[in-house]
């Protein structure tokens, strides 16, 4: 029986989560830090966020990010900026319909080093 550890396989991940850190640290900007714990959880225990929850706390123009998946399910009125680990295609064709924005987290860092006037959904 192979021997079980609390490392990250996907080199993408273990890439994220350092560059998290570092960004937190070297901007003082707790949410990158958040994010980091989130994503050195389980994959089990990573955020599924359907399109409908976005939706109902999210308000026009404002910037989501979801430490996880963003799944199609629901109904998208309002232009959103998404930025999460992955996402289902068809949250993909719901997001950019309304013109809205899907990105990765790392493109969000990249943006946003501060992190300001971001919201969290989980």
């Amino acid at each position: 029986m192979a021997k079980r550890t609390n490392q990250k396989t996907n080199p993408r991940l273990s890439n994220l989560i350092a560059m998290l850190k570092d960004t937190a640290r070297e901007n003082d900007a707790k949410i990158w830090r958040v994010i980091a714990q989130s994503l050195e959880a389980p994959s089990t225990n990573y955020a599924e966020v359907n399109i409908g929850k976005i939706n109902r706390y999210a308000q026009d123009g404002e910037t989501v990010l979801v430490p996880g998946k963003v799944l199609g399910s629901g109904v998208l009125d309002q232009k959103v900026s998404v930025a999460a680990l992955n996402f289902s295609e068809s949250a993909i064709i719901k997001i950019t319909g309304l013109e809205g924005n899907c990105m990765t987290i790392e493109e969000l860092v990249a943006a946003n080093p501060k992190g300001s006037g971001v919201r969290i959904l989980r």
